[in-house]
């Protein structure tokens, strides 16, 4: 490219230069140096220039060819993103189908645990009644069997001392605290034995309650969106039952 600004600049210069023609305008050029000029002018376009040149020729098939690999090209792109879009749907609906199974599958453990806790707190109560019941029997017949041995410990000490009144009235009034002591005993023991089942009563309405409200928890999640559902996996902590 140089050099052919060098010659253009050369030819400028022969022009300038030349020998006017009397009467005219024009002017008297030598041809050889012309003509050699304008040789390495044609010698020093770039290559680059023809090709362009053969571009322009063909540009309405280059921009038809490029036109339908656009087209091309957009199909293809928007044929794999539908397919990744289906896929990802797909896969979507896979994990919230696992999470909801997942879940379900939780609640009826909470359910089966919450129900397995109730039956052993149901026989736990009745054994601890069972076992009152038995206790409070228990010292009501001790204590009659006390008042009974005294009724007749009194009697007998009345037979032998049938003159000592005294004697008699203490034997009834001891008769009479022993039973009444004995009665005291087995309320108090019945006493207790209601308070000890009550607080263990409370304790599994407590249990039963949190277990409750798990198994609630889980529902409320089965019934939420499905996005929610697959993004925030069920938090199921298994209770822990108080001795």
């Amino acid at each position: 490219m140089y050099r052919v600004f060098e010659a253009l600049d050369e030819l400028v210069t022969i022009v300038e230069e030349a020998r006017g023609v009397p009467m005219t305008s024009g002017c008297v050029v030598p041809r050889g140096d012309v003509l050699e000029l304008l040789d390495d002018v044609r010698d020093a376009i770039p290559a680059e220039l023809d090709d362009a040149q053969d571009v322009l020729d063909h540009r309405d098939e280059l921009v038809g060819k490029a036109q339908h690999e656009l087209e091309a090209t957009t199909s293809k792109a928007r044929a794999d993103a539908e397919r990744i879009v289906a896929e990802a749907q797909h896969e979507a609906e896979r994990m919230l189908s696992e999470a909801r199974a997942r879940a379900e599958r939780m609640v009826a453990e909470a359910e089966d645990q919450a129900e397995r806790t109730i039956s052993a707190g149901r026989q736990e109560y009745e054994d601890l009644v069972g076992r009152a019941h038995s206790e409070a029997d228990r010292m009501v017949q001790a204590g009659r069997a006390n008042y009974e041995r005294a009724i007749e410990e009194g009697r007998a000490e009345q037979a032998r001392l049938v003159d000592q009144t005294e004697v008699v009235r203490a034997a009834h009034a001891e008769s009479s605290r022993v039973l009444d002591a004995a009665q005291s005993e087995a309320i108090r023991l019945r006493s207790e034995c209601d308070a000890y089942v009550d607080g263990k009563l409370a304790d599994f309405e407590d249990l039963l309650a949190h277990t409750l409200r798990s198994v609630g928890k889980g529902r409320s999640h089965l019934r939420g969106p499905a996005v929610a559902a697959a993004a925030a996996p069920f938090d199921y902590h298994e209770p822990n039952v108080r001795s």
